[in-house]
């Protein structure tokens, strides 16, 4: 099995968010059972208690490290960095999972006069602004020495090239932004960090929470359940390496438009 980040030669620290469901916790699941894993820090709000997370501690001890974080806001994400600090491993992968597209009283617009302020902010604060201050409180930990690799997971709807059926404004617009501000961070970090590749991922359609709601019209073989979608994004990063920096791809490897 090839190293989860291209030309790495040692036991990879790797950080998921959103790792108590869905895409995130697939992801920590399988990277686990990597021998070339290190160890995986697995962040949400409510980590620690995540019957799932303490599931995979009790199967891979030592190795799966629980941080209860509410990346919304400023004080999660330095609660993050504080414990990564703590056990001054470094990172070489980075996957960030977290988002937010309906909640209980939210849902996607589907018309200009359902746009509110309320739901704009809670949904660029995840989709959007955690992303990039992430990156910033994680950066002293993805110095030189090794390949790393800095991954976000976008969605095909934050394409403004590809936007054909409107609707979903706060969703559609948070992940644009988020593609924009790490597609500046990637032009960056080509210059203060050139072994490192920031790209934006797609993962497909998938079998979770967030897009319960929305399945009724996706052919049975374009909806992914959580393990194969976590499978085909390994796979996709193991194969990306700086030259890649900057770049938003779909889960299989094709580039989508901005």
């Amino acid at each position: 099995m090839p190293a989860p980040v291209r030309g790495l030669t040692v036991p990879a620290h790797v950080l998921v968010t959103g790792a108590s469901s869905g895409i995130g916790l697939a992801l920590a699941c399988a990277l686990l059972e990597r021998a070339g894993v290190a160890s995986v820090a697995a962040v949400s709000r409510h980590a620690s208690g995540s019957a799932e997370l303490q599931v995979l501690a009790a199967r891979h001890p030592g190795r799966l490290h629980a941080i209860d974080a509410d990346l919304a806001t400023d004080t999660g994400i330095a609660m993050v960095a504080s414990a990564l600090r703590a056990r001054d491993t470094g990172l070489h992968l980075v996957l960030h999972c977290a988002g937010l597209l309906h909640a209980e009283g939210m849902a996607p617009e589907k018309s200009l006069q359902q746009v509110e302020r309320a739901a704009l902010e809670r949904v660029f604060a995840l989709n959007a602004f955690a992303p990039i201050l992430l990156a910033r409180a994680l950066q002293p930990m993805l110095g030189p020495g090794a390949p790393r690799v800095f991954a976000s997971l976008s969605a095909r709807v934050g394409s403004i090239g590809d936007n054909r059926l409107g609707g979903w404004y706060a969703y559609r617009a948070a992940k644009a932004a988020q593609n924009q501000l790490l597609r500046t961070l990637a032009i960056e970090w080509r210059r203060s960090h050139p072994h490192l590749a920031c790209v934006l991922l797609h993962p497909g359609t998938v079998d979770t929470p967030l897009s319960h709601p929305f399945q009724a019209r996706v052919p049975a073989e374009a909806l992914f359940p959580p393990s194969r979608a976590a499978r085909q994004l390994l796979e996709l990063v193991a194969s990306l390496g700086p030259a890649d920096s900057g770049r938003f791809l779909a889960w299989d490897g094709r580039d989508i438009p901005w």
